[in-house]
């Protein structure tokens, strides 16, 4: 194995004001901890979204001068953004990007996926990036063919989902790895706490005021009374608004029925395009949009007529849709041809789209976890480290019936300042509440019809009040360009300073590279012999044991099959090549080659 970075090298992390704040503390902390000569396995690391937790995992096997790191991302849109961090040849790297490394030598980094890479692929690499379905299962192949040593550090994306049984079967594969989880939250959805002892967290408080995140407010539409007619005996009853609330957080039919009426649904639309259209004429940006979450397909389909009516580019994606559709609609979103997306707890981890601005509420959030998940897709930043900028803002809007927040004693150790923050966010009695942004869901079932036992007949005097979440306490930021300033253009700066640099090209690409060129060299060496020799690439010349193929196949076969045996190796099994047989091929082709020819020549196909 070549030299390792993680233990030879030592990043720039500390003054290094392209790293930001939680990443240089996170690091600090990793490194201290490491150092300690504690006992103690797992860790955890606490981040909100928009903080940098992907440059986090980067360092951290730099803290722990680990041999050979594994990183375990939850889904494959997340491992696949991971592994750009870790690539040289992603003009997005991290050590590059931040200036923690200036150049080589770089850790290797190798994927897992599908067929591209095989173990002498993962043996030559520094870190191995995956998601855990790659991994999942006690007779994985990956799992069966890696010694328990082969990985002396684990890093767990989004860790508070590796408390479930495939994460903790790849715990107890590599007993003597060390492992740092990483999370917004350190709670699931489902009540469990994340594994480990957390040993730092940056609270959205902070992140706030460094910029990282979007300054919030919310925006809760309080009706003076509402009438309703009560399912079980049909009696008509007319509510203040404090009965509203009461019931609103006693009543879970009373909650379902104000989400789906249209007299609610309709306020919740007109408010949240009210909040839109004020950022958009702030900002001057007419690309920020508003994402909706609704009940269920149906409720889906509701919410985006009611935009549509309103004149606003709407759609939705849903788990009931297929793959394909839900691409569509995204790419719409992401080309700016949207106002609007609605969603059923879809857009979850990974999802990164910054023009969102307003989060409208149509949905019941029975507990906090879902509801701060989706309040997290609109809190990342469009201006980074600009705080107080204007295009930094959002909104969310929901009725005052609607939703419940109720007391989650799991959060009493976490941090008092986001305690604080999500007190203010949802004003509602003795909430206590930690940093969580991103919290694992499980989906409802798309297309269930809810029967709403509650029927709302009106609501009269709808007052919208808004809750600002910190104060605009923010120094102006002020860059004075003086070659600007001296009549210089940003192309002629950029033609003086820029330097060109060479693309760094991973071990594990080149190999992954030769394996592919391979089939293209045997194609390419079957036509030029069939050229020299004139023999039709159509015709059936060399195809004497009359199998259909044409001279073309026949020779491109009798030379896969010489390469094949050249090393051992059965046909279908091309990926599994490695360095050193892929030398040897190198050596022995045009020997290969030759066999090949006569074979085909004589019959022998």
């Amino acid at each position: 194995m070549p030299e390792n970075p993680f233990q030879t090298r030592q990043p720039a992390v500390g003054g290094n004001d392209k790293v930001r704040t939680p990443q240089r503390e996170a690091y600090a902390e990793l490194a201290r901890f490491a150092g300690s000569g504690e006992a103690v396995r797992e860790v955890g690391i606490i981040l909100p979204v928009g903080c940098g937790k992907s440059g986090c995992i980067a360092l951290a096997p730099f803290a722990f001068k680990a041999k050979r790191a594994l990183v375990v991302a939850p889904g494959l849109t997340i491992a696949e953004q991971l592994s750009k961090d870790f690539d040289p040849a992603h003009e997005g790297m991290f050590y590059l990007q931040s200036g923690a490394l200036s150049d080589g030598p770089y850790p290797e980094p190798a994927e897992i996926r599908g067929l591209t890479t095989n173990l002498d692929d993962l043996t030559e690499a520094h870190v191995v990036i995956t998601n855990i379905q790659q991994l999942r299962g006690a007779d994985n192949r990956w799992l069966q063919e890696m010694p328990e040593d082969f990985f002396d550090l684990i890093l767990f994306d989004e860790g508070h989902h590796n408390v479930a049984e495939s994460w903790e079967l790849l715990k107890a594969k590599f007993p003597n790895a060390r492992i740092v989880n990483f999370s917004a939250t350190p709670l699931r959805a489902d009540g469990q706490l994340m594994a480990g002892r957390i040993i730092y967290s940056y609270p959205v408080f902070r992140a706030i005021q460094e910029g990282y995140v979007k300054r919030l407010k919310a925006v809760v539409l309080n009706p003076r009374s509402l009438r309703y007619v009560r399912r079980e005996d049909g009696v008509e009853v007319n509510v203040s608004l404090d009965e509203v609330r009461r019931l609103g957080e006693e009543d879970a039919d009373f909650r379902r029925s104000i989400v789906t009426s249209e007299e609610t649904l309709n306020t919740i639309v007109d408010a949240s395009i009210r909040e839109l259209n004020k950022l958009r004429k702030a900002t001057g940006e007419n690309r920020l949009k508003i994402i909706a979450s609704a009940l269920n397909y149906e409720h889906c389909r509701q919410i985006v007529a009611a935009y549509e009516t309103r004149g606003l580019r709407t759609d939705f994606v849903h788990s009931r849709e297929d793959a394909a559709a839900n691409k569509r609609v995204l790419k719409k979103l992401e080309n700016h041809e949207l106002d609007v997306i609605v969603q059923v707890r879809k857009l979850g981890e990974g999802f990164d789209h910054r023009y969102l601005a307003v989060a409208a509420v149509f949905s019941v959030f029975s507990n906090l976890s879902p509801f701060v998940q989706f309040v997290g897709r609109i809190m990342r930043v469009i201006e980074q480290n600009a705080p107080g900028h204007l295009l930094n803002q959002g909104v969310v809007v929901f009725h005052a019936g609607a939703n419940v927040a109720r007391r989650w004693g799991d959060f009493q150790n976490y941090s008092g300042a986001d305690q604080e923050y999500f007190d203010r966010l949802l004003p509602l009695d003795e909430l206590e509440f930690d940093s969580a942004e991103e919290l694992e869901v499980e989906p409802e079932p798309g297309g269930v019809q809810i029967e709403n036992p509650v029927e709302v007949r009106s609501q009269s005097g709808v007052q919208i009040e808004e809750i600002p979440l910190i104060k605009d306490d923010v120094e102006a930021l002020v860059a004075l360009k003086l070659l600007k300033d001296r009549g210089y253009t940003s192309d002629e700066v950029k033609d003086a300073f820029e330097e060109l640099k060479p693309v760094s090209v991973t071990k594990v690409r080149q190999r992954q590279a030769r394996r592919q060129a391979l089939d293209t060299r045997i194609k390419t060496e079957a036509g030029k012999v069939l050229g020299e020799r004139k023999l039709n690439p159509g015709g059936r010349d060399l195809d004497r044991k009359r199998l259909g193929r044409t001279n073309y196949v026949t020779l491109v076969t009798a030379i896969h099959r010489h390469v094949n045996e050249a090393v051992g190796r059965p046909g279908g099994k091309r990926h599994e090549f490695n360095k050193e047989e892929l030398d040897k091929i190198e050596k022995e082709f045009p020997v290969l080659v030759e066999r090949a020819i006569e074979e085909a020549l004589n019959g022998r196909d």
